[in-house]
């Protein structure tokens, strides 16, 4: 159902399931899969593509110009998944030449109140960025994030699986997955242990992960520690996936204990 207020370019390709609300507007290169909501007074515009079951509340903005002052117009995409949220006065803007054109959101995330996404992000599955929490561009978030209310990412900082920050963090290092940071500015507090039992990792699994952590943030030497880690340690699927998130190539500094 159409609202007969709302303003639809025919060119825009629309599931006839798809319910678009008062006063909301669709440019012409917008693509919305089926039973998607569009509530009242939402923009959505650019080369956006939306796919099942959103709900976009009020006041969103979806696809408008990055936020960069070198975009000049260029032709870049927004791609955002199925079973997402996203609340009132949310920001998500497509990419950029210099980022590769790009920015996407992947499924059943929630993105509340006054949250933003900027150009050439990856958001992954399962993420939930509380209430006025900004991206800047270039943001690398893994699949299960949870960011607390009014923290702020950096541009280019990746947050790894599973990860948690708290609220009011300024996020200017790289979060390894299954960490936990939080602070003025953001600081490494141990693993994420809640968030691990509740996807049923096995204690077992939990324990090679926490003396990992230990072996590998015993002091600030990471390239040393890591070189030292034992066999048992680096065969283990959750601590090779924080080692290998150590060693890719990275614009910013891994986020640890000793973070000021």
């Amino acid at each position: 159902m159409i609202h007969q207020t709302a303003i639809i370019d025919p060119k825009a390709k629309l599931h006839s399931s798809v319910k678009i609300g008062p006063y909301s507007v669709v440019g012409p290169n917008v693509e919305i899969d089926e039973n998607t909501e569009v509530q009242s007074h939402v923009s959505i515009v650019g080369n956006t593509k939306i796919g099942k079951n959103n709900k976009i509340y009020p006041f969103a903005s979806i696809g408008n110009d990055p936020q960069d002052l070198k975009f000049q117009g260029e032709e870049t995409k927004l791609e955002i998944g199925s079973d997402n949220k996203i609340r009132e006065y949310v920001t998500i803007n497509p990419g950029t030449n210099g980022g590769g054109g790009v920015t996407k959101v992947g499924n059943k995330c929630l993105f509340m109140m006054s949250a933003h996404i900027a150009h050439d992000c990856f958001v992954g599955n399962n993420v939930i960025l509380a209430n006025s929490v900004p991206l800047g561009g270039h943001a690398y978030i893994e699949d299960n994030v949870i960011i607390g209310g009014n923290s702020a990412v950096q541009q280019f900082t990746r947050i790894g699986r599973s990860a948690m920050i708290g609220g009011m963090c300024g996020v200017v290092r790289d979060i390894i997955p299954y960490g936990i940071a939080h602070g003025n500015r953001s600081k490494l507090h141990g693993l994420n242990l809640i968030g691990l039992r509740r996807k049923n990792i096995s204690n077992q699994d939990i324990k090679i992960l926490s003396d990992a952590y230990k072996e590998i943030f015993k002091n600030e030497n990471l390239t040393e520690n890591l070189n030292n880690l034992s066999k048992e340690i680096r065969k283990h699927e959750l601590a090779r996936e924080v080692v290998s998130f150590i060693e890719k190539d990275k614009k910013r500094p891994i986020c640890t204990p000793f973070s000021k």
